[in-house]
């Protein structure tokens, strides 16, 4: 073929596509119907039903709305369980948008470190570039959730409820951008005067502390907590700071987890630890660090912590293969390939390094259904509300997990005893860009 597209060329193009009544029956149909529909395999449909053997939910979906914070959610989320038990409630939620807040303002701080750090290099450095091109996401890592806690500690809703910009943070993301990227201008321009920079630093966060505050309005430093159980009956703690409260009513051991990975790029080898370059909310907390393990032993440890009595949090690429209106996932719910007479070849780690997958949602497995010793299907917790799915809990295909599931996070004792031993290793450092990274964006 020729190097530019000639008229006989694209004759003989529109010819074949001519030459086949398949191509036009689809085309009929494609133009006047949303190809998803067209591709849906039913025989997949029809063989899902969202029952499971082993089922820990019996609350309801909490909903992140116009947000990214489905991190903090999931994160939440499994946490919230143990709280409700202790307060002897049946639904109980912390406050996400106290968490959104503090996310925010100390995000806003690593990257303008990351500015004064960098700013020797030139704007159009790829790291350089890379931060500047979205400051502050919505998104997050389970190490930076649980540096949020650490730090800041927890309030319940009711402490610090919704507001329009938690529930949509569009603007409030907007006007932080704006911000940072002209702090990055001033801190840029004062080259190695590390004083001045900090000093200009400072000024910056007033300004973003202010823009939150008004956003998302004041975290409290204290509140006053009580309560009725599920029984009636009243209690009350009295005044609280978040961080008496997160020592009150969290009962899972966060600092004991760690991030375990499926990352089949032959430049990721199995045992090893890995950090992103720049990935991070709080400074001076420990970094995000992955474990790269097989999928096979992820499946296994994630069933293992829900048959134990345990919810799992976990990232992945949520829109491959999915249907949203019946609230599922499988590996093979469209054949596309048939509708374009085609097939679509790239495995797992192709796709990671061509750019056609990465980590974009962070959810909580609540159920697994094992046949055999093996996962059929899994059970999952999103947090786009109960309208959808069932009552907001949706269905998982053990197929889709291999394919689209990259993250966990689990406890440190729940790993064989030769990778809990490599987790005290110095961890490969990838770029600021890798897709590893990118459930923080």
């Amino acid at each position: 073929m020729e190097r530019n597209l000639t008229a006989e060329q694209l004759a003989l193009f529109e010819k074949e596509f001519a030459s086949n009544p398949q191509y036009r029956v689809m085309q009929n149909a494609v133009t006047q119907t949303p190809v998803n529909a067209i591709a849906l395999d039913r025989q997949v449909v029809t063989s899902i039903d969202h029952s499971v053997s082993n089922l820990l939910d019996d609350w309801k979906v909490t909903n992140q709305k116009k947000s990214g914070r489905c991190w903090l959610f999931a994160g939440l989320n499994l946490l919230r369980v143990g709280a409700a038990e202790k307060l002897g409630v049946k639904d109980f939620e912390f406050s996400q948008n106290y968490l959104l807040f503090w996310d925010k303002f100390e995000r806003s701080n690593f990257f303008l470190e990351a500015i004064i750090e960098t700013a020797d290099r030139d704007v159009d450095d790829r790291t350089v570039a890379h931060l500047l091109s979205d400051p502050i996401g919505d998104g997050g890592q389970w190490n930076m959730f649980v540096a949020l806690v650490r730090k800041h500690g927890l309030v319940p809703k009711s402490a610090m409820p919704e507001t329009e910009s938690s529930s949509s943070t569009g603007q409030l993301n907007d006007t932080l951008r704006k911000l940072l990227r002209q702090g990055a201008r001033d801190l840029r321009a004062l080259g190695g005067d590390t004083e001045a920079q900090r000093e200009r630093k400072r000024e910056l966060l007033t300004t973003i502390h202010r823009a939150l505050s008004i956003h998302l309005g004041t975290p409290p430093q204290k509140f006053l907590w009580q309560w009725k159980d599920s029984d009636k009956g009243f209690h009350r703690d009295g005044w609280t700071t978040p961080a008496e409260f997160a020592a009150a009513y969290v009962q899972v051991p966060v600092d004991d987890y760690v991030c375990l990975v499926h990352d089949p790029r032959e430049s990721s080898p199995v045992g090893k630890t890995f950090t992103v370059d720049y990935l991070g909310n709080v400074i001076d907390a420990p970094p995000v660090v992955y474990l790269n393990v097989e999928i096979d032993l992820m499946k296994k440890l994630t069933q293992d912590a829900i048959v134990g009595g345990e919810p799992v949090w976990f990232g992945c690429d949520v829109g491959k293969q999915m249907n949203g209106d019946l609230g599922i996932w499988d590996a093979n719910l469209y054949d596309f390939g048939s509708v374009y007479d085609t097939t679509f070849t790239l495995n797992k780690a192709e796709r990671l390094l061509h750019h056609e997958t990465l980590m974009t949602h962070a959810m909580l497995f609540t159920g697994v259904d094992v046949v055999d010793g093996e996962p059929r299907r899994w059970r999952v917790e999103n947090s786009w509300g109960d309208e959808k799915a069932d009552s907001g809990f949706w269905t998982m295909n053990d197929s889709w997990y291999g394919e689209h599931v990259f993250e966990i996070a689990v406890r440190r004792s729940a790993l064989p005893a030769d990778l809990q031993a490599r987790l005290t290793d110095e961890p490969i450092v990838l770029p600021a860009w890798d897709p590893m990274g990118a459930l923080a964006d």
